[in-house]
């Protein structure tokens, strides 16, 4: 008899201009991305739910601009005028809201970005006039910023969106497995993810792999943890 061994290999996101599968719910967003150069005042802000591109399109507009991309968690310890240099993207900037340290840190960072010329992108789940930012001065500025926002998936977005993140994982599931997950799952980015990485979980070292019945148990289970939300 074959013993089967399970092998747990890292989730690798590919985040080329060429993996960004475009419809209806993002596509004005990336072609504010493609327009970076007409950007009024020379910033954007990426606004919309977890898993709905932000930093993807964030690579995509770095591997055209050069841009620096890093979490506004790290502003406070960044060399501002170094960064200011070239484009930069700061992701999750409401996860800054009342830290002194990291607000002024962003607040001279946008300064200096502009000052020399460059551009700015800014990404979060809300757009800036909801980011409860302490500073005045800074929360004025980003208030400020013209906003491109991603959606939540369509049919054609999820299905996508599905086959990338077990593509990401090297899992192949049986053809019917995604008609089955757009049909059945709740219609978010953030449960997509959580879909897959339970269905992986279930498939690996089994001979079936990824199939349907996998695809129903994990459904099943995140219902049943409460992951999937109110019915």
């Amino acid at each position: 008899m074959t013993e089967q061994y399970s092998l747990i290999l890292p989730a690798r996101p590919a985040l080329g201009r060429g993996d960004f599968f475009v419809t209806e719910a993002n596509a004005v967003a990336l072609a504010m991305i493609d327009g970076w150069r007409d950007w009024p005042g020379r910033k954007l802000a990426l606004a919309g739910p977890a898993g709905a591109g932000k930093t993807h399109l964030a690579h995509v507009w770095a591997a055209a601009s050069g841009a620096t991309i890093l979490s506004a968690r790290n502003l406070a310890q960044a060399d501002i005028p170094v960064l200011s240099a070239a484009p930069v993207c700061v992701e999750d900037v409401s996860a800054i809201a009342g830290d002194a340290a990291a607000e002024t840190a962003l607040f001279h960072l946008h300064n200096l970005v502009l000052a020399e010329g460059q551009a700015l992108l800014l990404t979060d789940a809300a757009v800036p006039a909801e980011w409860p930012l302490a500073l005045p001065d800074l929360a004025s500025r980003m208030a400020g910023t013209p906003v491109a926002r991603l959606s939540q998936p369509d049919d054609a977005l999820l299905t996508a969106v599905l086959a990338k993140l077990f593509a990401d994982r090297q899992t192949v599931p049986a053809p019917d497995v995604i008609p089955y997950l757009v049909k059945h799952m709740p219609r978010s980015f953030a449960m997509a993810g959580l879909v897959v990485e339970e269905i992986d979980r279930r498939a690996l070292g089994t001979p079936s792999g990824a199939n349907r019945v996998k695809a129903r148990e994990a459904l099943a289970a995140l219902a049943e943890d409460g992951a999937m939300g109110p019915e």
